[in-house]
């Protein structure tokens, strides 16, 4: 028999970590991390990470359990939250998973595509060009080759980058269009599928504010204290959204108004790309939050379609 899953994904800045909460102690759920960049310990401020308050008032997991030198893939995650999933049923509790990393989602919910072995001189030759071009020059030659995946990913994720260029040169076809085929939900699993969303505009509003409070609550200090510990520039983790930025202001490369600016510009760039790659998905109970809606309200909505989901298990 296959085990119940209520997804709650949406965009950065939407206010999923507020009603995850209010969903997991009225489901008496436990909640399953889909951020993959909140499973990075020390980088709390800049993930927008859960506090250990919230994380009080509902067992969550898959945060905080890797440092941000390791790697950690997709594959990986499917692995560990489909673990922790399944533990969480056999307890008696309802498993809740929540994020706006729509790979992680896919790799649970729908599978993953694998995709063909490594071409190693292929990868440091692409490496190689990123060095002496940029990082924009790949990005832009992914453009041309898969636009859909180009569209998914910023320029600075080197990593899939680099995977979505190998497995065109591999195979020929684009990495997007084996993703494509990946919507039907995987038998383990009956998921329920709850997305958040609003209008651009009052999205972009949050997100300017959301930035503006982690500069206020020290994420610049995070980031300095990163660097002090030894997690380089160069690594994955430290070239995300918001540390790349402040990592170039505490370098000399930038000032701190022009990176807080890049940090807000950019984060509404990948709030248009979570939205796009939700998209995709049937059945999806879009709740559009508007203004004057409370997260009680929003949560209500939930609880509505949960109900007559659970109804039909």
């Amino acid at each position: 028999m296959s085990i119940p899953l209520v997804i709650l994904a949406g965009p950065t800045g939407i206010g999923k970590t507020e009603v995850a909460l209010e969903l997991a102690e009225r489901l008496h759920a436990e909640i399953v991390g889909a951020d993959s960049m909140q499973i990075y310990r020390f980088m709390d401020i800049g993930t927008a990470k859960p506090t250990m308050e919230e994380r009080s008032r509902v067992p969550h997991h898959l945060i905080d359990i890797r440092n941000p030198d390791e790697e950690y893939s997709a594959a990986d995650y499917a692995r560990d939250a489909t673990r922790v999933i399944c533990d969480i049923d056999a307890r008696g509790k309802l498993p809740l998973l929540v994020g706006g990393t729509g790979l992680y989602i896919q790799a649970v919910v729908y599978g993953i595509f694998e995709g063909p072995g490594r071409d190693e001189t292929y990868r440091e030759h692409l490496r190689e060009l990123a060095e002496e071009y940029g990082n924009l020059a790949l990005y832009q030659k992914l453009e041309t080759l898969d636009p859909l995946s180009a569209h998914r990913l910023h320029p600075n994720d080197l990593v899939r980058v680099i995977r979505a260029l190998e497995i065109f040169h591999l195979t020929g076809i684009p990495i997007s269009a084996y993703q494509a085929t990946a919507t039907t939900p995987l038998a383990a699993f009956t998921p329920c599928f709850l997305g958040l969303t609003t209008e651009r505009e009052i999205l972009y509003d949050r997100i300017e504010t959301r930035v503006d409070a982690m500069i206020e609550t020290g994420l610049v200090e995070e980031v300095q204290g990163l660097l002090q510990q030894g997690y380089h520039a160069e690594l994955n983790a430290m070239k995300s959204l918001g540390y790349k930025e402040i990592v170039a202001f505490l370098q000399g490369q930038t000032d701190l108004p022009t990176a807080i600016t890049q940090i807000k510009r950019d984060s509404r760039r990948y709030a248009k790309r979570q939205l796009t790659w939700f998209r995709k998905y049937q059945n999806v109970l879009w709740v559009h939050r508007t203004p004057d809606m409370s997260s009680d309200q929003i949560v209500a909505r939930c609880l509505e379609h949960i109900e007559m989901w659970r109804a039909n298990l």
